[in-house]
């Protein structure tokens, strides 16, 4: 009874701790993200490319991870995403699968692929969900998209849109500059939201935005936006895991913020183990096993019969 009275007490006193452990292990859906647009929960998002990372990102509390082509510039080496295939791009969501246990996980139909024929599109998607583990696909680029995007929600597909500056079309574009400064291309990049929201989509990135758009579009459209150097009013915020951890990266755009230098702390690590070895201070004697010396030289004995016998 005693046993039974104190359970109680413990069960009673916590309720909210309880209740935020089940929030963190409820798997995130497209309902709980616009029902964080209708709450202004700010929505956390990392693009994460591999196990360790996704598991990390996970178990932080992020809502959605994304594995985005911008794993060709961070990760594969090649100066831009234009490379990136659907079979890279399903490498990589296999491996993120399997580290989320909770975040909702978005896989980025590479380069042309969305401009294919929607058999085409519809089969790249259906990869992605059907052999990568994910939940749903990015689309990059206007609203001249929006019957793909349907094709696919009406195939049971979740797609997430991403306007404004687009990697993808970075040479039609003439570089990596902000969108949407005059009125024209704002005007455009607003319609496009609208457009992008009535084919199906759960959600929106906005890259390189002037946050007063940002706010704009966010405001106008029911879907949830996701900015990356759009602001701080859009409904979440987006970075790379190796941006935000300095991890190799070579370049920081100026939205991104450093909240760990990685790349200096591993730097030293393998530094220091390279001279370690070179010195013969690694490994120590608490990284060896031995054998018995019974053993040893039994084995060392019939070495030396072996060769007497040549």
């Amino acid at each position: 009874m005693k046993f039974l009275l104190d359970w109680r007490i413990l069960f009673c006193s916590a309720p909210h701790d309880m209740e935020g452990e089940a929030k963190m292990l409820r798997k995130v859906t497209t309902k709980q993200l616009r029902q964080q647009k209708k709450d202004r929960e700010p929505i956390a998002m990392i693009t994460a490319y591999d196990y360790p990372s996704a598991k990390i990102a996970d178990e932080a509390g992020v809502d959605i991870i994304l594995v985005g082509d911008s794993v060709g510039t961070t990760v594969l080496g090649y100066d831009s995403t234009i490379p990136v295939t659907i079979e890279d791009i399903l490498h990589h969501t296999k491996a993120v699968t399997r580290g989320a246990k909770r975040s909702l996980v978005v896989a980025d139909l590479p380069f042309a692929t969305a401009h294919l024929s929607q058999d085409e599109v519809l089969r790249s998607a259906t990869r992605l969900m059907q052999e990568g583990g994910a939940y749903g696909v990015k689309v990059e680029g206007n609203s001249g998209l929006t019957s793909k995007i349907n094709s696919l929600t009406t195939a049971g597909i979740p797609v997430m849109g991403h306007i404004g500056l687009t990697p993808q079309s970075v040479n039609q574009l003439g570089g990596y500059a902000y969108q949407g400064k005059d009125r024209d291309t704002a005007k455009r990049l607003l319609d496009e939201a609208v457009r992008i929201e009535q084919a199906g989509a759960f959600a929106l990135v906005l890259e390189c935005v002037p946050e007063e758009l940002g706010k704009l579009i966010t405001e106008t459209i029911s879907i949830p936006t996701i900015g990356i150097g759009s602001g701080k009013l859009c409904d979440g915020q987006v970075l790379v895991f190796h941006d935000l951890l300095n991890f190799g990266a070579a370049f920081h755009p100026s939205f991104v913020k450093v909240y760990s230098d990685l790349s200096k702390i591993i730097h030293e690590a393998v530094r220091t183990y390279v001279k370690e070895v070179k010195e013969k201070q690694f490994p120590e004697e608490k990284h060896v096993r031995h054998i018995t010396e019974e053993t040893f030289d039994s084995l060392y004995g019939g070495h030396s019969k072996h060769h007497e016998a040549h």
